[in-house]
């Protein structure tokens, strides 16, 4: 099972009716086989467009294709009505690009002019509402352009991956994480579908899953990931009696959308009554691609199912935890790396990170919960969290959230987690963002976004920030220079 889309891009090429029609499909054909000799696949539609009548019957072409991506190329001028009609007739991602000018031996009967046919069809594109994906600088030769249609494919699954996503919920939002509580109407303006459900629900169908026939498989599979981090393997056949509770629930209600993830309840009640810790469970989905957030987060499940769309990497969702101790700095990283003390931190959950991102998981116990509901017994409904120090590597801490006036902001943070033993519990590193300071307080704090955060395993930024212009989010805040004032920020500071 494949929780994100697979996108099938359709080039097709307009002409202005005073230009050589030749030309643009020169120009396009150049364009497709630089692609195609990069690895990219790609469906070359026939028809160039010259007016509306092209129109349709291109976009006939990319429907029998099964084209769900498209990439409008002006390979002159172009028409810039039929063309934006186009992109507002196909309804899916879109993208637009333009041919740069080829040789100085061919400025005039070889001059396409499409540099200037570029703010025409932007004009258009604003008039129709629409917000295709333009890339910083979108005219380019024909190997330029094949390198901002590969730009384009995880912009373009982002788009679709939303568009066909329903998130489960089991359980209410939990009072002592109030954050966690934003309004949901802006995700049925992505057009995301939300089902929510109670934790009885969900208890039903677990209990309804005992003696189930797959479970030993699924223990297999869990004992064969773990090998030597399998501490407590009494507790593997909860966890994987809640795994297939999970996958069929989704299965049996995910009705007309093609994707799906949850955000679920996960303490404190939950032990008492299901028996155990569902972070490994939890782990192991968001591996293949279905998050699972923790304590409810709505918000939280869509920034990792949107980071799993960019990157085809399992993300996860990690607490802005806590600050590096001073000793810890000047020890482990002060000399070492180029980061200050505050750009520095420690991002923590109890044991949701997939075991491809730890140094080495082991199957524990929550030590929180363990303090309030097994304090003097050796624990047993606290078991199931996967811990471990989560591996260096580059990251890019991101957010997609709602307001209390149902309006989009997000934040994305390039940096990278170092290699510094954490020293703790949970799955934890020891994170490093520049300017990390100014940007926790200025961002993080003045507005007002939650303690959860998802992580993308890469240096990822360009592309969420496309994806989320393309989806009409208009506050994309990130981490700011040195130099370059916050709004809010006290320039005297």
């Amino acid at each position: 099972m494949r929780n994100i889309p697979d996108v099938k891009i359709g080039i097709v090429a307009v002409s202005r009716d005073c230009f050589p029609i030749s030309l643009s499909e020169r120009r396009r054909a150049a364009v497709v086989e630089a692609y195609r000799r990069a690895g990219g696949e790609i469906v070359e539609i026939r028809t160039t467009v010259e007016n509306e009548t092209d129109g349709e019957r291109a976009l006939l072409e990319l429907r029998e294709n099964g084209c769900n991506a498209l990439v409008l190329f002006l390979g002159n001028f172009g028409p810039e009505g039929p063309e934006t009609q186009v992109i507002q007739k196909f309804g899916g991602p879109a993208m637009v690009v333009a041919a740069a000018e080829e040789s100085q031996h061919s400025l005039i009967d070889g001059r396409g002019d499409a540099y200037c046919g570029m703010l025409n069809a932007s004009y258009s594109l604003a008039l129709r509402h629409l917000r295709p994906y333009i890339p910083e600088y979108p005219v380019g030769t024909a190997a330029e352009i094949a390198a901002m249609i590969a730009e384009f494919v995880p912009i373009a699954r982002v788009q679709l991956g939303l568009r066909k996503l329903k998130i489960f919920t089991f359980g209410p939002r939990p009072y002592d994480f109030l954050a966690c509580n934003a309004p949901i109407k802006a995700l049925f303006d992505l057009g995301v579908e939300v089902q929510e459900n109670s934790e009885l629900d969900l208890y039903a169908a677990y209990h309804a899953h005992k003696d189930d026939p797959r479970i030993p498989g699924v223990i297999a599979s869990m004992e064969k990931e773990l090998g030597e981090g399998n501490r407590m393997p009494g507790i593997l056949p909860r966890l994987a009696q809640y795994e297939i509770t999970l996958l069929d629930w989704a299965e049996q209600n995910k009705g007309a959308s093609e994707y799906f993830c949850f955000a679920n309840k996960c303490w404190p009640s939950f032990q008492t009554q299901f028996g155990f810790v569902p972070c490994y469970v939890n782990s192991r989905l968001t591996a293949r691609l279905i998050p699972v957030s923790c304590e409810v987060d709505i918000y939280g499940a869509l920034s990792e199912y949107i980071i799993a769309c960019a990157t085809e990497i399992a993300p996860t969702l990690l607490d802005i935890n806590n600050s590096v101790p001073a000793d810890m700095y000047e020890s482990e990283i002060s000399g070492k790396y180029p980061y200050t003390l505050r750009d520095t931190f420690m991002g923590f959950h109890c044991g949701n990170t997939p075991l491809c991102h730890l140094r080495s998981g082991e199957i524990k116990f929550q030590r929180i919960m363990k303090r309030s509901l097994e304090p003097d017994t050796e624990p047993d409904i606290t078991r199931g969290t996967l811990e471990g120090d989560i591996k260096p590597g580059k990251i890019t801490f991101f957010r997609l959230q709602s307001a209390a006036d149902t309006s989009l902001h997000s934040y994305i943070a390039e940096g990278e987690i170092l290699p510094v033993a954490t020293r703790s519990f949970g799955g934890i590193g020891v994170f490093a963002i520049p300017e990390m300071g100014r940007f926790y307080r200025h961002v993080l704090i003045a507005k007002h976004y939650p303690h959860h955060g998802a992580v993308a395993f890469a240096n990822v930024g360009k592309v969420l920030f496309a994806a989320l212009k393309c989806l009409g989010v208009e506050d994309v805040a990130f981490n700011q220079p040195k130099g370059m004032l916050y709004k809010d920020e006290n320039p005297f500071a």
